[in-house]
Order: structure tokens, then sequence, then C-alpha cells
């Protein structure tokens, strides 16, 4: 886990407030990290399950459930690696 990949999380988290459904380029804009980054990060986090596809045509992303455990710590990243 890498902080590129923390950040697309903690952001399509939105902590304390209502999840958020958002593509890359969203992301990218609200980071510190340019759109070809968040993109490369976002296909690895859906490999390993931690964000899906809301809208796929429109490539918009939002957390999966396993995506939500990863943040309130009840997922280990060795769990991540498998």
């Amino acid at each position: 886990m890498t902080p590129a990949d923390r950040a697309i999380l903690e952001r399509l988290w939105n902590e304390g407030n209502d999840e958020l459904v958002l593509t890359p380029a969203l992301i990218a804009e609200n980071s510190d990290y340019a759109r070809t980054t968040i993109r490369e990060h976002m296909i690895e986090l859906r490999n390993h399950g931690l964000i899906e596809y809301h809208d796929e045509d429109r490539a918009i992303y939002r957390l999966t459930q396993k995506g939500r455990s990863y943040l309130t710590g009840e997922l280990e990243i060795d769990e991540l690696e498998t």
C-alpha cells in the first residue's frame, strides 16, 4: 500500500461524510498526484478488490466493502497481498 493508494481510498471514503463516487481525473484534481498516477493505482486497487466501478462506461469508481474494511483497520495489509 503506497501513499497514493491510501490517498485514493480516503478520498472515496470521504470520512465523516457520504462516500464519493469519482473518476481518476477528479481524484487527481483533489490530490497532489497526476491523473496518470491515480489511474495506475486505481487499476491495482481494483485488482485487489478495494474499489470497483460505479459506472464502467464513464470510469467512475467507488469503494468496496473490502476497501472500507481496510480503512477502518478490520483488514490487514498482508491480507491484500494474497
